[in-house]
């Protein structure tokens, strides 16, 4: 006999044998990642409780990495996994319990997420959470008048090596690092790629973050940041490509840093979804994504000023 399994739909928790997952937007890799895991029991990264059952490609013909993969990556879950592929999101929402906003193009987030909203689905959206700050505002308070759980993050925070340089504790500053190639549409230009870099930041610092400088070149940026506690954290944003990683300053004057071979691993993100889905409790509050977002936003403001420095509200 399956065990049951409570999940949260608009508002109410529903017995099911199995959560039926949506897709919204087939274009970035982690869309097989996360339905190899949530659908092959064979997978060493097989995460169970959930399924992803329909996808719906969306895409974006003016994002190059979008038209160029949106079909190839929506044919692979749907001959591989079984996966159903419909052709709007208003199907897909009437054959799903919880969906998944994967469209890599962050301007497209706050249209789909405002008709998930209106079905009262539950709702994961990949990193960013918009392309602007005002988007994100917008889906944060879309969400909380209809009471529809969401969360948001980089798969990042959860990658092994951020856990354990965080459970070290008594952070009195941080460095982190990763690649950040930039995207034409995307005019708060962090939210494409350097996401990441500041994503492992605020998993380390946690919020709080009160001025952001950003100095800008041409093959990186250095986004120096003053918590409101007197702590203070970088981000180093480096194109067209580097590793990811991490610098943790203690208060007792010792200094961590991640393994040479830092790798990110989107199981460990799955499995928080998954939990997400069955409990309708994020697992990074609401209010720390919209920093993240409000942070992003300082640092661009910051670079188009030549460097001046920008409090977060």
């Amino acid at each position: 006999m399956t065990r049951g399994i409570l999940f949260l739909v608009a508002g109410s928790l529903v017995a099911s044998a199995q959560i039926k997952i949506g897709i919204i937007g087939t274009d970035t890799s982690h869309v097989p990642a996360f339905t190899r895991s949530f659908n092959d029991p064979k997978s060493p990264d097989y995460v169970p409780g959930a399924r992803v059952v329909a996808a719906f490609k969306a895409g974006s013909p003016d994002v190059e990495s979008s038209r160029t993969r949106v079909d190839g990556r929506a044919k692979q879950i749907s001959e591989k996994w079984g996966v159903e592929l419909v052709l709007d999101i208003a199907t897909l929402l009437s054959k799903v319990d919880a969906v998944l906003i994967e469209s890599v193009d962050g301007r497209t987030h706050l249209p789909q997420a405002r008709a998930v909203i209106a079905a009262g689905k539950p709702f994961f959206v990949d990193k960013p959470l918009a392309s602007t700050l005002a988007d994100a505002r917008e889906i944060a308070k879309l969400a909380a008048a209809a009471k529809v759980p969401w969360f948001s993050s980089s798969s990042l925070r959860y990658s092994e090596w951020v856990v354990a340089l965080k459970a070290g504790g008594d952070i009195a500053g941080a460095l982190a690092w990763s690649p950040g190639s930039f995207e034409e549409h995307h005019k708060v230009d962090l939210t494409w790629y350097g996401i990441h870099g500041v994503e492992t930041l605020y998993a380390l610092m946690g919020r709080g973050c009160g001025e952001v400088t950003r100095v800008a070149t041409p093959d990186m940026d250095e986004v120096s940041c003053r918590w409101k506690d007197g702590r203070i954290g970088s981000v180093r944003v480096i194109r067209p490509k580097t590793t990811y990683g991490a610098v943790v300053f203690r208060k007792n004057g010792s200094v961590s840093t991640s393994p040479a071979d830092a790798k990110v691993n989107y199981t460990a993100l799955v499995r928080e979804i998954a939990k997400f889905f069955q409990t309708g409790k994020s697992p990074v509050p609401p209010a720390e994504t919209l920093e993240i977002m409000e942070f992003m936003d300082a640092a661009q403001r910051s670079k188009d000023s030549g460097g001046k420095p920008i409090r977060i509200r």
